[in-house]
């Protein structure tokens, strides 16, 4: 580092590296060796090193020092130690310098005196000029591990490791700053205003004892330590190859630091804006290339890029600041912000009315500037399971933040890419917008393209979990979304959102937007269950094997008790992500307990076994639900349109009376409206002969759809399809019906099925998909009816004689897994919550009551069991 150049203080050394660890290292006497090797503390918990062990050559800050003589020992004496009537030391010097730093410090905290003077440095130039500076405790020097005002820490800051490291310390992982290190030296700087050779140094002790560990000088016109902000480079390998890899590119700075590296959008700019999922994300680019990271350093930095610890090339940082775009290796490196503002951002209604809403800012490469208080990447762009990060949700590529209608923070100069969103009654925007040097404001309208609440139909979520209470209401604000269902539940040794419960709705100022902390309860392999508007818990909220409960838990309750009890308080049961006629689901659909039924997949399965539920004459509601469990998925994006009564106010009971009449549709974009002969969603006709019925049906989508669906009894009896993506489709028809009936509409991608829909199990793909979102789970883009129904000639009941043995056979499978395969407590040394001595007997009476009713419905039609 020759613009760096130590001073050899050997000669007038007399103290020993050790001797100043040694106390540092001391562990605390107060605790024994088990004490200090328990992991169970919040705090105290990370490993703390101290910068160096040894003298000889050093590193501070990425600058060079001389600890002593260069034998790399600490036996050795390595430090100058002055105390109060000590001589003068003189250290010669005779050249030029700019600037000179001291490694200093004052070796007991406990001894330290605020300004308390220290010592006189007197700089000696050429010319018979001498500056004198006074050295106080705490300002220009200060204590091991204390503070000084005056001066730099010896340790930069860094970063935690990204992909590993202890769970204790998983919370402090998210700050992604390290605070592993203990400051030793303080590092004073002086700056040779002069400009003339600086001949010596005399140190004068006064009244506190100190210690001069190294010096070191520089000619150079930079401050020896950066006092710059970040700023943001951009990486593009220049090899197709290298680009394509997977991302693992990372940057080193020795005078400054940087963050993590994030890949940056592959697409171009045009291509971005022109997108269909305008505020509603991108494909995640999972590559090498192009990647951003943002650095703070010094003008005489060097910038190494680095992939699986080999260095791909080096850069002078001044030098990119000056140039802007250089090839390093096999990369091209970019220096694109030309400054930045302070702006503040409203975003408003055509009435100037503040919108909240899910917004989000980047540069025209990519690069994210969110609003001061959220984040450009969520959890570093790690997973978030069981996290509540803030208010901010992560869509493929982008992170969004959600608002109140105001935001402020920095936003680069020049080029900006917004874009906004509001629910799926709002249009969204992606606009490019130009920041000026001097503008600090900015305000977006955003416009209704319909409004349900006014055509009295009410948007809710089904199922979200992890959400604070107040978190839920500002994400369902700015989603535009009337309900919120946040779900209390177990996860092993963890209980979820047990704070949150107070057995009420809590409803917003305007009364548009209600959180109702409810329950999900469950068990594997019976499956689980939602209950809606609970006034008080329904324990156990899960119970027996699987990943609900904890390790060796048994079944203690099952799914139509929890019905029971929920129903007894006016609860609405709803059954979660539908997957199938199994498990206890079955017994819930035979005896009327359940009241409504989720979808979260654009799957086939689910479908054909919710027909067949249908046509075995079983009337379930539809509801639309994200089973949100991470910030990968927005809140509303499956949501549940239910339509009250004309004239009845809208409040979280009617909105579940609403639904349980049948009256809704799910979507996770587009609004449909659907009429028979002039009737209603959830309505009944009713016919003695056979008939022709007039179906009016459409659906209209911020997103791409190509195909609308009319099914009749399970059947696609009539489609709209279109060559290309519009917006909307509408169909009029006309249908014959010869028998006890229900109709519905549908609609999605050309084939109305799409790709994507992983579980929570799966990995999702990253790359484009066509009719699907960019959530964590790439969820179908579609809508689906609850029926109308037709009774025929006085028969009101569906009947499916095949669909029935079937769910007899699925409750004899339920029986067989109580009886033979549930772990069970010994009843006779256990009391269970229901008191019932016999515990299988309480288990199985649900699933004996069911196989009673549908072998009822068999008799009566002369059918043998």
């Amino acid at each position: 580092m020759s613009d760096y150049k130590t001073f050899d203080l050997s000669s007038l050394c007399n103290e020993k590296l050790e001797t100043i660890l040694a106390p540092f290292e001391k562990e605390d006497e107060r605790l024994n060796t088990n004490e200090v090797e328990w992991k169970g503390h919040t705090f105290g918990n990370s490993k703390t090193d101290l910068p160096l062990r040894v003298s000889g050559e050093q590193n501070l800050r990425g600058l060079p020092f001389l600890i002593g003589d260069h034998n790399n020992s600490s036996s050795e004496n390595s430090l100058i130690r002055l105390k109060p009537g000590d001589k003068s030391i003189s250290i010669p010097v005779d050249r030029k310098v700019n600037w000179l730093i001291f490694a200093q410090c004052v070796p007991g905290i406990e001894k330290n005196i605020f300004g308390q003077n220290v010592a006189e440095y007197v700089f000696h130039t050429k010319g018979n000029q001498s500056e004198l500076v006074l050295i106080r405790s705490s300002i220009e020097i200060g204590p091991i591990g204390g503070g000084a005002m005056g001066t730099f820490s010896d340790v930069e800051d860094s970063l935690r490791p990204r992909y590993e490291g202890e769970w204790g310390n998983s919370g402090w992982r998210q700050t992604e700053r390290s605070l592993e290190s203990k400051k030793l030296f303080h590092l004073w700087i002086w700056e040779n205003t002069t400009g003339n050779i600086l001949e010596s140094i005399e140190i004068k002790p006064l009244e506190q004892e100190f210690i001069i560990a190294g010096i070191t000088s520089s000619n150079l016109q930079e401050h020896p330590i950066t006092r710059s902000g970040r700023k943001p480079i951009v990486i593009s390998m220049i090899d197709s190859k290298d680009a394509d890899a997977p991302f693992d590119l990372e940057i080193e700075v020795d005078r400054g630091n940087a963050t993590y590296t994030h890949p940056l959008p592959k697409e171009t700019l045009e291509d971005f804006l022109s997108d269909d999922f305008k505020g509603w994300g991108e494909s995640q680019n999972p590559s090498n290339s192009p990647i951003y990271s943002e650095i703070s350093a010094n003008p005489s930095a060097t910038v190494l890029i680095k992939s699986q610890g080999q260095i791909l090339g080096e850069v002078n940082w001044g030098e990119l600041k000056q140039i802007r775009n250089k090839k390093v290796g096999k990369a091209l490196l970019s220096f694109p912000e030309e400054g930045r503002n302070w702006v503040k951002v409203e975003v408003v209604d055509r009435d100037d009315n503040l919108l909240p809403c899910r917004i989000h800012f980047r540069s025209p490469e990519g690069i994210p500037y969110q609003p001061y208080g959220h984040h450009n990447h969520v959890n570093s762009n790690l997973g978030t399971f069981n996290f509540d990060i803030g208010a901010d949700v992560r869509m493929g590529q982008i992170s969004y933040a959600y608002i109140d209608g105001k935001c402020e923070g920095w936003l680069p100069r020049g080029d900006v890419i917004v874009d906004i969103a509001r629910g799926f009654e709002y249009l969204p925007q992606r606009i490019k917008v130009n920041i000026a040097p001097d503008q600090q404001n900015l305000k977006f309208v955003l416009d209704r393209w319909i409004n349900m609440n006014d055509l009295g139909w009410y948007s809710g979520d089904a199922h979200v979990h992890f959400l604070s209470t107040m978190g839920a209401m500002l994400e369902a604000k700015g989603e535009d979304l009337n309900v919120v269902n946040l779900l209390q539940s177990q996860w092993g040794t963890v209980f979820t959102n047990t704070e949150d419960f107070i057995g009420e709705p809590f409803v917003s100022q305007s009364g548009k937007n209600i959180v109702y902390t409810c329950q999900e309860n469950r068990q594997t392999p019976m499956g689980h269950l939602i209950l809606w508007g609970l006034k008080e818990p329904v324990m156990p909220w899960c119970t027996g094997e699987g990943g609900e409960c904890e390790i060796g838990a048994t079944l203690e309750t099952g799914l139509c008790h929890w019905a029971d009890e929920a129903l007894e308080q006016g609860a609405t049961v709803i059954l979660p992500h539908f997957g199938g006629l199994s498990g206890e689901c079955v017994a819930l659909i035979a005896t009327g307990r359940a009241q409504g039924l989720e979808f979260i997949y654009l799957k086939e399965s689910q479908h054909k076994d919710y027909y067949k539920a249908l046509n075995a004459g079983y009337r379930m509601p539809l509801v639309g639900g994200t089973d949100k469990m991470s910030s990968d998925v927005p809140v509303g994006m499956f949501r549940t349109y239910a339509k009250l009564e004309e004239g009845q106010e809208f409040n979280y009971d009617n909105w579940c009376k609403a639904v349980t009449k049948g009256k809704t549709f799910l979507t996770s974009g587009p609004i449909i409206d659907f009429k028979v002969n002039g009737f209603d969603i959830g309505d009944t006709l009713s016919f003695d002969d056979q008939t022709q019925v007039n179906v009016e049906a459409s659906a209209e989508s911020i997103f791409p759809i190509r195909r609308l669906d009319i099914v009749l009894n399970g059947e696609v009896v009539f489609s709209e399809i279109s060559e290309k993506p519009v917006n909307k489709i509408e169909i009029s028809t006309k249908i014959n019906i010869d028998r006890c009936s229900w109709i519905a509409v549908r609609c999605g991608g050309k084939e109305y099925w799409s790709d994507g829909n992983f579980s929570s199990s799966n990995k999702a793909v990253l790359r484009p998909m066509k009719d699907v979102h960019y959530d964590g789970q790439r969820k179908g883009i579609f809508a689906h009816s609850s029926p109308i129904y037709i009774s025929f000639n006085g028969e009101t009941q569906m009947f499916d004689e095949d669909v029935i043995k079937e769910m007899i056979a699925v409750l004899d499978a339920d029986l067989l897994y109580l009886r033979e395969i549930s772990p069970q407590q010994d009843d006779e040394v256990t009391t269970h919550r229901h008191g019932m001595k016999d515990h299988l007997e309480f288990l199985s009476k649900p699933f004996l009551e069911a196989k009673q009713k549908l072998h009822k419905r068999l008799a009566e039609r002369g059918i043998l069991s």
